[in-house]
């Protein structure tokens, strides 16, 4: 609202950007906006009694419809991109390949099930996964693919939500750890996501949290085939290298470039300490650190371009001390699934 009276904020194009490719993923289309703004309105009013009078009313309605008629026409763009037809999103995929990374994470290889080919994607892409649960009820995630294109198939790597507390435990990623085994079908919306690599050969860094590596797996897979001679600066956190997943292949894929460092941050549990890796011990190209990541230790190629994946407060954090240490905010790219309360805001470290 603040954007369509003119007021100082951030760019909205970004944001519309990223709700379009959610929505793109889901199958949502122009035939939802009118029950959306419906229920949204009454909820309004609902919230807002007395002060919601008729003049309120339609200046918001009038607002929703500015909003929405920009996202219709955004997703409309999208949806041509990828080669998605609103009314039907979901397309049959079977589970070629189950590999679990980690006690907690399990990886699945997909391909297209029929004569349709594999659709092209972009480093940093998701897909969605909607599932039909014990009970009758149909959920739907979105998990960043974690292997890079050109290799004959799609891979999303699934970390297990525990129960914590009150909240329970994440009923896709329980159901997909406990009952899709190799040989199962799966119904997938195409690639969707505009947090994707940038071409060209500038530096990059690439800092992730826990399954936040994903995506990285996927760009560093790309540079490694394209364009090995990139310079690649990685940080990761973790809670020690047993729960670390990917890890090998992150490994694996840095070899394979000829300027690549890589810096993991564990913290100091037991676990860590058992593996015998004192703070900073540089080994293959690699630096382990014990605790939180410290954003002053990692080394910022000239020109560097930053991506970010992981818990929001992580993310946060990151971004605020890059920030901090000279790189532009539009050189700092993040995956968020879910709500972006800085969206375009450079935060106070």
């Amino acid at each position: 609202a603040g954007h369509l009276l003119g007021e100082p904020g951030p760019p909205v194009d970004p944001i519309l950007r990223r709700i379009a490719h959610r929505h793109a993923s889901l199958g949502v289309g122009p035939g939802q906006y009118p029950v959306v703004g419906a229920h949204l309105l009454a909820a309004m009013g609902e919230v807002l009694g007395d002060a919601m009078t008729p003049a309120v009313h339609d200046a918001w309605d009038e607002a929703y419809w500015l909003f929405a008629t920009a996202l219709i026409a955004e997703e409309a763009r999208v949806y041509q991109r990828i080669g998605a037809d609103p009314g039907h999103p979901w397309r049959p995929w079977r589970v070629t390949a189950r590999t679990v990374a980690t006690p907690e994470v399990v990886s699945f290889d997909l391909v297209p099930v029929g004569p349709d080919p594999l659709p092209g994607y972009l480093a940093g892409q998701y897909v969605t996964v909607a599932v039909d649960l014990p009970g009758g009820d149909r959920q739907a995630r979105q998990y960043s693919l974690s292997r890079a294109p050109g290799t004959g198939s799609l891979r999303i790597t699934v970390r297990r939500v525990p129960a914590v507390g009150d909240a329970p435990a994440g009923a896709v990623s329980s159901h997909l750890h406990e009952r899709v085994n190799v040989g199962d079908v799966l119904d997938i919306s195409p690639p969707a996501g505009d947090v994707t690599l940038a071409p060209g050969t500038t530096p990059l860094l690439l800092v992730s949290a826990g399954i936040g590596v994903t995506p990285m797996i996927a760009m560093l897979g790309h540079i490694a085939r394209l364009r090995p001679e990139r310079t690649v600066v990685a940080a990761h956190a973790d809670r020690c290298p047993q729960q670390h997943a990917l890890r090998s292949e992150l490994l694996d894929l840095g070899a394979l470039l000829r300027d690549f460092r890589l810096h993991t941050w564990y913290d100091p549990a037991p676990e860590a300490a058992a593996t015998g890796i004192a703070a900073g011990e540089v080994a293959a190209r690699e630096t382990r650190h014990h605790g939180l990541i410290d954003v002053d230790a990692l080394p910022l190629p000239d020109g560097a371009r930053a991506y970010l994946c992981g818990p929001l407060p992580f993310m946060r954090d990151v971004r605020a001390g890059l920030l901090a240490r000279g790189i532009p905010p539009e050189h700092i790219r993040y995956e968020v699934f879910g709500p972006d309360p800085w969206a375009g805001i450079p935060p106070a470290r």
